[in-house]
This record gives structure tokens, C-alpha cells and sequence, in this order.
């Protein structure tokens, strides 16, 4: 059973007469713990229909590249293999969604989605909304927590938000259990899912190729966390913040492309009863769902104005600070910095499309102390993550550059540049952590795979 404050009803009409249920798979690129297409197909039972899921490639999704489309393509691929085996068909469309999913719409009974946060998943459901003719449902299904039952405003920070979530997760974490299709579906105009791979070549920004570590879908997310079960779990609390360990899941991309369920992930968790399992899950359920209620609360996300008042009031007031060093774009894009740690997160980012957490506040933290004034830093630091890390363009992303700068934190101890900013340093990095070796292991991966686009 779905929690009905899971489901959103944007267009409440009456039944319609189509020839099968729609699932527009916007987000949620996967077919096991995936509650919108649950939900689809508990409806085509009791109208005893088909169920019919589609993905549009849209090749002007904002900040996009060949890195980001090749993942979503192995996740594509994986999903629609594994949903044919459940004789429910995943075909395929190229073009702006609206046009290309109300086209499908206009023989189907009922359009449901899954839920994606930032404003282009808002604006392509509420487009729709207004194109469809059918009864359209949205159900909440990358969150643990649905969004407004965790919190009803944006939250100030992982204290005040964690107090409201935790009690109510544990009325949050049943994984719906994967059902067949009832009826053989109607012949679909679409593209087969064994396509997809010739659908990102085109009119698609190559110039950031595919991640030599990392590739997209099902089988490799469950994969990965079994790894981080059996192998990292026990020293995570220990070792998640040093660099030079690699003891963290690794599932943020899965994550950011719906590959894996955070519930599945939980439960897995959960079912260790092992040490690790409270610091996992709280990055996992408080700081990812933080992030969530962030992009979800405030328009103003992806902006330096997003920031709170505070932290936009002491930069202002530092940002005529002389500083020791200042890098144009470029020069911080080619990793090009007088500091070998700084140097080693953006060849990371650059090579892998992932960068270890830590040293990604570092090297955020970094950008704000070397260019000109914060409103740059804060923009650059966005489209360099976004360009080059799999799970750019992500609530955790968003939220994880804006507390760099102010976000989900407080003030502290009044400094140069920073104002009231927490400030961070290499000599902290030395101090903590065995950073060289951190150092050594990106200079291991240079030399195994070269820096893309650098001569």
C-alpha cells in the first residue's frame, strides 16, 4: 500500500476511456522500488489495462553533456531489460517532453509520474498538466519522507530539520513489491529502449566523455551498496570524511538518477543492525532530504541570492577583500592552482565525475577565496560541478555548494574574504587527514586515464 500523501492528483479529472496507463519515467530511471510505477499499475488492474512506460531524452536538459546522457542511457538500458521481463514495455522519445509525453497521453486513461524537485521537473509537469486530456498523478517516490509531510517551510538547518523527520520515518520505509503488467499492451509509436545509446549522440555537448569508474543502472547501483554493506559500512563513521580511505558508497549518482530507491537503500541498511548504520542513514535521510526540502522551499536555489540573509550581508561586506590569489575560470577548470589538494579534487571531478564529499566543501571553499567576488565564486563553483559531476544538477548539489557558502550552517568567527563564512584550510586537511595520499591516488588515476581535454 502507497501512503496517499505520497500521491498528487495535478489534473483530477474523471477516468478517461484510453487504451492503457501512461508511466512518464521522469526520474526514477529503474524498475524495482519504484512506487510511481506501483501505483501505475495498481490502477490499470482495477480498469483491467496495460501499462505503457516511456522516457523522453531531452537533449536541451539544462547543463547536460555525453558524461550525464551516457549514464542515463546504461540506466535506461537496464531498466528497460528488466521491466520486459514484467511484460511491461519502456519506450522511447527524443525531443521536448511535453510535446512528445501529451502525444502518448492522448490514448491513455491515466498519466502518472515520479517526482523530481528542481524548477525543469516542476515546469514539465505543470506543462503537461495543461496539455493532457487525461487524469495526470504524480507520486513521491525519491524521497523517504514526501517533502511536505517532512517539513511544510524551508528548514534552517540538519538540527531543526532532523528533529521533524526522525519520527517519521519509520512510518515511510515499505518498498512496494514489483507486480507484471495485467495486459499485453497496444503496439506504441516509439523508439525501442535497445536504442538508446544512438539517441545521445546527437545534438548532445561532448565535450566531457563518460566516467572511466562509473556506469549507470540498476544492477551496478544494488551492486555498490552490497559492497558498502559488506565492506565499508563497519568504518564508515570512523573514515568517511578522510579522502585517502574509500569507504563511501558511491551511490550518489544512482541516486541523482533514480537508478536505486533511497527506501531500498535504507532497508538494506537497516537490516545490518551494524555499526555504521545511524551516520549512513543520516546523510542518506536528513542531509539528502534537507537538500530536498531546500530546492523544493526557496526559487532561488541555484542563485547566490538563494543564501540566507546573514551569509549574504557578510560576503557583501568582505567582498572588496584583498586576496592572496585569484584564478580566472579557466585557470580553475584546468586545475591550474598554486595548491597540489585543490589541484587533486578538481582532476578528480575532471577524470571520474565524482569527487570524495569532503574535499568537495574544500574545494568550494577554495573558489570563494580565490576569485573576485563571491557572486563568481558561487556561479562557478555551480557550473563546474554541475559540468563535470554525475550527480550535478541535484538537490544534494545544490544544497552541498550553497553551505559552503553560508547554507544550513551558522556564523562564525569573523575573517578576511569569508566574513562570517566558515572558513577551511589546507593546513586542516594535513592536520586530519593522510591528504598526500589522497594526493598520490589522483595522480595514480592521471596517470591510468589521462585528464580529458588537456593536451
Amino acid at each position: 500500500m502507497i501512503d496517499r500523501s505520497r500521491i498528487r492528483e495535478i489534473r483530477a479529472l474523471p477516468a478517461g476511456k484510453g487504451k492503457y496507463v501512461l508511466y512518464w519515467m521522469q526520474s526514477s530511471v529503474r524498475s524495482g522500488g519504484n512506487m510511481a510505477l506501483a501505483y501505475a499499475l495498481a490502477i490499470a488492474r482495477t480498469r483491467d489495462l496495460p501499462v505503457v512506460t516511456c522516457f523522453c531524452i531531452d537533449p536541451s536538459y539544462p547543463e547536460a553533456n555525453l558524461r550525464h546522457f551516457t549514464f542515463l542511457a546504461e540506466g535506461i538500458l537496464s531498466a528497460g531489460k528488466r521491466l520486459s521481463r514484467r511484460k511491461i514495455p519502456l519506450v522511447l522519445r527524443r525531443g521536448d517532453p511535453v510535446k512528445e509525453i501529451s502525444d502518448l497521453a492522448r490514448d491513455a486513461a491515466l498519466v502518472v509520474t515520479d517526482r523530481g524537485y528542481l524548477s525543469y521537473h516542476r515546469r514539465c509537469r505543470e506543462a503537461l498538466a495543461r496539455e493532457t486530456g487525461c487524469p495526470f498523478t504524480v507520486v513521491e517516490d525519491n524521497a523517504i519522507v514526501p517533502v511536505e509531510r517532512a517539513s511544510q517551510k524551508e528548514e534552517w538547518s540538519a538540527g531543526t530539520f532532523r528533529r521533524k523527520i526522525g519520527g517519521l520515518v519509520p512510518f515511510f520505509l515499505d518498498l512496494p513489491a514489483d507486480a507484471v503488467s495485467v495486459r499485453k499492451p497496444p503496439d506504441i509509436d516509439g523508439i525501442p529502449y535497445r536504442d538508446v545509446k544512438t539517441l545521445i549522440h546527437s545534438g548532445i555537448d561532448s565535450t566531457v566523455g563518460p566516467s572511466p569508474l562509473f556506469r549507470g543502472g540498476e544492477d551496478e547501483a544494488r551492486r555498490r551498496l552490497e559492497i558498502f554493506i559488506k565492506d565499508k559500512l563497519p568504518i564508515y563513521p570512523s573514515r568517511r570524511n578522510d579522502p585517502s580511505w574509500d569507504v563511501l558508497s558511491h551511490l550518489s549518482p544512482y541516486l541523482h538518477f533514480g537508478n536505486i530507491s533511497p527506501l531500498e537503500c535504507a532497508s538494506r541498511v537497516l537490516e545490518t543492525q551494524g555499526q555504521g548504520t545511524g551516520e549512513f542513514l543520516d546523510q542518506l535521510i536528513v542531509r539528502r532530504e534537507l537538500a530536498i526540502n531546500f530546492v523544493h522551499y526557496n526559487p532561488r536555489y541555484d542563485s547566490f541570492q538563494g543564501l540566507p540573509s546573514w551569509a549574504l550581508e557578510t560576503l557583501a561586506h568582505h567582498a572588496r577583500d584583498l586576496r592572496e590569489y585569484t584564478y580566472t575560470a579557466r585557470e580553475l577548470e584546468r586545475a591550474a592552482t598554486h595548491e597540489p589538494y585543490w589541484n587533486a579534487c578538481q582532476n578528480e571531478l575532471v577524470i571520474t565525475g565524482k569527487m570524495h564529499g569532503y574535499m568537495r566543501m574544500y574545494w568550494a571553499k577554495k573558489i570563494l577565496e580565490w576569485t573576485r567576488s563571491p557572486e563568481e565564486a558561487f556561479s562557478l563553483a555551480l557550473v563546474l560541478n554541475n559540468r563535470y559531476e554525475l550527480d550535478g544538477r541535484d538537490p544534494s548539489s545544490y544544497a552541498g555548494i550553497a553551505w559552503c557558502f553560508g547554507k544550513h550552517d551558522r556564523p562564525w568567527p569573523e575573517r578576511p574574504v569569508f566574513g562570517k563564512v566558515r572558513y577551511m584550510n589546507a593546513a586542516g586537511l594535513a592536520r586530519k587527514f593522510r591528504i598526500d595520499g589522497y594526493v598520490q591516488q589522483v595522480e595514480a588515476l592521471i596517470e591510468k586515464y589521462g585528464i580529458p581535454g588537456r593536451e
